[in-house]
């Protein structure tokens, strides 16, 4: 398919040529959204299955938390060694070959009948997720560069659904025919995300490659230092908690499969609204933003031993912590780029690493606290992570300068 585009200059790429965007051009930015709807699903479906997959795997729930940990480890090193190692290979082809690890992932994990392979499956799939988030970001950039912000968002717009259905409807699915089928299907939208992206995406030349010594210039800034480390610390908290919330839904609020899968609806959907007001709020301070995120997802995950042990309680937490989750990608983010803005590429891939290091971390913490503690003590684990992110943004950060426009959310 041809380029229908003409002028436009990105960050990171070659100048391509402006004129009004064609419908392929459209259709083309919906291939990678739904692309990156079936990531988002992909890399938090065992968040809805863990119970199912460590019984018929013989392994605890804790170990079964390594399906979340190692793709993010993998995801931490490959959105820096993809991002370098494609150099100037057309981000069309790149893409494809990404969504085709994703596809050969959910393959791998659904035929799979002991855990380590089920985990090589997972490790494959961090390929895909770190990989694509480094480069996917900026492809609404090129593929309608008259309309950029609207095309970026629809693309971010599949994080927020994924996050929203993906994950319930994984547990659905999983309740109904067995949690193998969940992969299934996963791999299956995968199949048809590829052949659209092949059909619709156009060439997408770059004369520009990342170098490892481009990578160092965002640690050199101490408002970036600052803000990666309040990524670490709120990711952790935050995965160290919800990677084992249907554990803890079943076991310590005692609610059945079907009541947890609307509940893991409606924690996306209060992630949705929180992803909204995440954006006023940027707009107004992101200094507060980030230590509104750190407190309210704290005190709601923390509390959850105490007050989330029946529906009603858990529901209430749910929703509050929900809105804390749609806030802080979009918070942390406008943070670092707010913090380093002459250097977003290099910037960009390691806030992905520093976010999917966190992720892992957050669920091995939340593992072994679990293992060892139980599965209420991953809530307050997680809950003291993000109080301590709050802590550390209200005494050392300054909220200096204008805010940034509206940014959407990289989960």
């Amino acid at each position: 398919m041809k380029n229908h585009n003409t002028q436009a200059v990105t960050h990171d790429d070659a100048p391509l040529p402006i004129a009004k965007p064609t419908r392929s051009a459209w259709l083309a930015v919906l291939s990678v959204a739904v692309g990156s709807f079936a990531l988002v699903t992909t890399e938090f479906l065992p968040v809805g299955l863990l119970p199912s997959i460590a019984a018929e795997l013989g392994v605890t729930e804790g170990i079964a938390g390594m399906l979340v940990t190692i793709p993010g480890l993998v995801a931490a090193f490959a959105a820096i060694l993809v991002t370098i190692g494609v150099g100037k290979t057309d981000r069309r082809y790149v893409i494809w070959g990404l969504t085709a690890t994703l596809i050969l992932s959910n393959l791998i994990v659904f035929m799979s009948t002991t855990f380590p392979l089920v985990l090589a499956g997972r490790a494959l799939l961090g390929i895909g997720v770190g990989g694509f988030w480094a480069i996917g970001g900026a492809l609404g950039n090129r593929l309608v560069p008259a309309s950029a912000a609207r095309a970026t968002s629809i693309i971010f717009a599949g994080i927020s659904l994924g996050t929203v259905a993906g994950v319930p409807a994984g547990a659905m699915i999983g309740e109904l025919v067995g949690w193998r089928m969940a992969f299934l299907a996963a791999g299956s939208l995968s199949v048809l995300v590829l052949a659209a992206q092949v059909w619709l995406m156009p060439s997408l030349p770059t004369t520009q490659a990342l170098t490892f010594a481009q990578l160092p210039a965002l640690l050199r800034v101490q408002k970036a230092r600052l803000g990666m480390l309040a990524t670490l610390l709120v990711f952790i908290g935050q995965f160290a908690a919800y990677t084992y919330v249907t554990p803890f839904l079943s076991q310590t609020a005692g609610l059945s499969a079907k009541a947890i899968s609307a509940l893991l609806l409606i924690y996306g959907a209060a992630g949705f609204a929180g992803n909204l007001i995440g954006g006023w709020a940027v707009a107004k301070s992101v200094k507060n933003s980030l230590i509104a995120t750190g407190v309210i997802m704290g005190l709601s995950a923390a509390a959850m031993p105490l007050f989330g042990t029946g529906a009603v309680g858990a529901t209430v937490l749910i929703v509050i912590w929900g809105l804390a989750f749609g806030m802080m990608p979009i918070s942390v983010q406008t943070w670092m780029f707010k913090a380093a803005p002459h250097a977003m590429e290099s910037g960009g891939a390691v806030f992905v690493s520093t976010a999917q290091i966190s992720l892992a971390s957050g669920a091995l913490v939340g593992g072994v606290s679990v293992d060892y503690l139980g599965v209420s003590s991953a809530m307050v684990v997680g809950g003291l992570f993000g109080l301590a992110m709050a802590a550390v943004i209200a005494a050392w950060a300054r909220d200096d300068g204008k805010p940034l426009g509206k940014l959407h959310a990289v989960h």
